[in-house]
């Protein structure tokens, strides 16, 4: 999916959730608009849209009334703000990129000019990153939540990277944990541990146990690293943190070595984006949304009725 064609995709899943929440819900255009963080008059049109398409009828069509029940449900049983679902899970060719596209789009909307936002590690978080700072008007600011310098910068498809980065420099995983205690006392280290607290919005991945992990592919883990936190009960990570299926951490060797936003601090920060899809990371997720971890979740329909039928 080219980026013309996600906007659209994006456009037509806000036009469905405003008319549902203003036909169905009875909201006002002002909590429409506080609810999906865009303006009212962008409320009003989309309510015009719906209708000179045909959404508003008798009833809000089949497929967005069925989505954005799943997404309430979601929502009220792990008490999150929000849940932004990606349709049409199985049609997509490469979902990590629908779902990056579907986060660039819900947290541009959500961003004023002066925010800064934190980003996770790994492979959907960087996708993330590049689709922000080339549709961002304004450079962004963006500070990093571990260290793993390479997954913060421009990929080689980047014509416009449009963000200014606060980075920790500093490999992901130390090789001692008396160097790691030693850089994290280094001042450019000091000074962006404390910008995270500070922060508007924070974006996390959500790794699963597969050999396909990104820690794996990198190799800063290797496959006996998993299977000995196979065994322990490790159902996946978040920010190279691994948990159990209650979203509890999983005592690793490694563990004292991550430069790496811990799981209590994470736990602490407001507005934290859960960017995660599939039927393999949907125990993952499940583990983080057990954990509360997360403010907001986006993923695709079918991993979020799944989500639904596993809790």
């Amino acid at each position: 999916m080219d980026p013309i064609e996600a906007k659209l995709d994006y456009e037509n899943i806000l036009m469905i959730r405003a008319a549902w929440y203003y036909y169905m819900e009875n909201y006002t255009q002002q909590n429409i608009s506080d609810l999906l963080g865009v303006s009212r008059a962008k409320v009003i049109s989309l309510l015009e849209k719906a209708r000179q398409n045909g959404v508003i009828q008798f009833r809000i069509r089949q497929e967005g009334d069925r989505r954005i029940q799943v997404e309430q449900d979601l929502s009220a049983r792990f008490g999150l703000k929000d849940v932004f679902t990606v349709p049409g899970a199985g049609t997509l060719p490469n979902l990590n990129e629908s779902i990056a596209q579907a986060a660039a789009m819900y947290i541009l909307r959500r961003l004023e000019e002066g925010d800064f936002l934190n980003m996770g590690y790994g492979d959907t978080t960087s996708r993330v990153l590049n689709y922000l700072a080339m549709a961002a008007e304004k450079p962004l600011n963006v500070v990093s939540l571990t260290g793993g310098v390479s997954y913060y910068l421009p990929n080689a498809n980047s014509n416009v990277f449009n963000a200014r980065l606060h980075l920790i420099p500093s490999p992901l995983l130390l090789s001692s944990q008396d160097l790691l205690e030693a850089m994290r006392q280094e001042p450019v280290v000091e000074e962006i541990s404390r910008m995270i607290p500070l922060s508007h919005m924070s974006v996390v991945g959500i790794g699963s146990m597969s050999d396909q992990a990104t820690i794996v592919k990198n190799g800063i883990f290797n496959a006996n690293d998993f299977t000995v936190l196979k065994l322990q009960g490790a159902v996946g990570d978040i920010l190279s943190h691994f948990m159990d299926k209650n979203g509890r951490l999983v005592a690793m060797d490694q563990e004292g070595r991550l430069m790496s936003t811990g799981l209590e601090d994470l736990r602490k920060l407001e507005n934290v984006v859960g960017v995660a899809g599939g039927p393999s990371k949907a125990d993952a997720i499940l583990a983080a949304l057990r954990g509360g971890y997360l403010d907001v979740l986006i993923t695709d329909e079918e991993t979020a009725q799944t989500l639904l039928d596993r809790s």
